[in-house]
């Protein structure tokens, strides 16, 4: 197991997320699963937790109720090596849930994500800063980032 794994709480939902997430990504698969028993506040079979990989990230699933949600001060880098990779992660992850600005959509379990070109960050970072400066606009009124679009 790698040494720092992402812990993530699900209120009913982990199987369901963990099959949707692994079913975007290549180079996935579920690991472990356990599930509640007789006796416990959740229902029985639901899972409790689960180990999963996404594109050899490790991941670990808990599913134990409403008290935590997920917010926009942690989301999900996918670094998009082509338009499309963008197109297919921005698609399908946010099927159900919520498209936002400048790459960013939350999916239908509310975990937040950057769907982000790998060139986007070699051109805010272009030497010429007028170059770099119609990047950063052209990228501020966009939602899905195209990289087509380029200044």
């Amino acid at each position: 197991m790698q040494k720092i794994t992402l812990f993530l709480w699900f209120d009913g939902k982990a199987e369901e997320a963990i099959n949707f997430y692994t079913s975007i990504f290549k180079n996935s698969k579920v690991g472990s699963i356990s599930r509640w028993g007789e006796g416990s506040p959740f229902p029985k079979g639901q899972v409790m937790s689960a180990t999963f990989e996404l594109d050899g990230q490790q991941f670990y699933a808990f599913d134990a109720g409403p008290q935590f949600k997920f917010t926009e001060a942690i989301s999900f880098f996918v670094d998009c090596k082509t338009q499309e990779e963008v197109d297919h992660f921005w698609e399908k992850l946010s099927a159900g849930g919520e498209k936002s600005r400048c790459g960013w959509l939350k999916d239908k379990f509310g975990v937040s994500w950057q769907i982000v070109p790998t060139i986007l960050g070699e051109l805010l970072q272009d030497k010429d800063p007028e170059k770099s400066k119609r990047v950063m606009n052209a990228m501020l009124q966009m939602d899905k980032i195209d990289i087509g679009e380029r200044t």
